[in-house]
């Protein structure tokens, strides 16, 4: 049995893992897959992946290709989910912003640095084109960090993934106040090269059997219920969100890598632009 570690955050997009640990299927192939949720998503996966406490990390794609940019020794094997993340721009339900503009100059809440609500800040900002220069940012770690920060008037506004923060929505906590997809597929597979180089056979097998179930995950009977259960949602939107979500089981393409790599670089989060090869394997 070979054991292999796994993180990824514990959202609705990895319950096809968490469905075929339990259904034993990576046993049956004699591989041990160890998972660790991380809600304190893509800056810690990345720290994970650089000091060996991960093996494997189910990550957003610019987060992952900035710091493997920045050295981290991983490739992106696959793309996980090709369509966008839907970041949800939110404020205290009880804050004066009423619209996206209103948010200009004020502090960002976000995970970690080098994390997604970090680096969609900056595009946020470049799409609304704000100085990025002028971004303020409150380091919070988690979901219930950003709660803590923007009901206390610690930071102003936090981007999260929609659907997940609804409940928070609804219950009268956050307001949301716009939407932010990102302009490139929202989660790939990365791969330390290190287990890359040893494993390679068993990284393989891992991908078509997470690529078995993701390609019939639709389709498996109340679906729609089980994740709401398990998510704390409501039934209509994971409806929404299954109809918008797709996952993939390709390779990230070189003209996506590029195109990260541009936006990045045109914000200065990235110094240099690296060879696809040097990303993607």
């Amino acid at each position: 049995m070979k054991t292999i570690k796994i993180a990824g955050v514990p959202e609705h997009f990895n319950f096809p893992w968490h469905l075929c640990i339990e259904n034993g299927e990576f046993e049956e192939a004699g591989i041990n897959l160890q998972w660790s949720n991380v809600p304190e998503g893509t800056g810690k996966m990345c720290q994970m992946l650089r000091d060996g406490e991960t093996d494997i990390a189910v990550i957003l794609t610019e987060g992952m290709i900035k710091d493997i940019v920045a050295g981290n020794s991983s490739k992106i094997v696959q793309v996980y989910v090709k369509s966008p993340l839907i970041w949800g721009i939110h404020v205290a339900a009880n804050a004066s912003y009423q619209t996206l503009s209103d948010l200009e100059n004020t502090k960002a809440a976000i995970s970690r640095l080098g994390s997604g609500s970090h680096l969609m800040s900056y595009v946020n900002a470049q799409n609304n084109h704000w100085d990025t220069h002028q971004l303020q940012f409150e380091i919070v770690n988690t979901i219930d960090g950003a709660v803590t920060a923007l009901t206390s008037g610690m930071a102003d506004y936090f981007m999260w993934e929609r659907f997940m923060t609804k409940p928070l929505v609804d219950n009268g906590t956050f307001r949301k106040v716009a939407d932010c997809p990102t302009p490139w597929p929202c989660f790939v597979i990365a791969v330390r090269n290190e287990i890359l180089e040893k494993e390679g056979h068993v990284v393989t097998q891992i991908l078509e059997i997470i690529n078995a179930t993701t390609e019939e995950f639709k389709h498996i009977p109340s679906i729609d219920r089980t994740l709401a259960s398990k998510y704390n949602q409501k039934t209509e939107d994971i409806q929404e969100w299954l109809s918008l979500t797709h996952w993939s089981q390709k390779q990230i393409d070189k003209q996506t890598v590029e195109k990260v790599q541009n936006q990045l670089h045109t914000l200065n989060i990235i110094e240099k632009i690296v060879p696809y090869e040097t990303i993607a394997k």
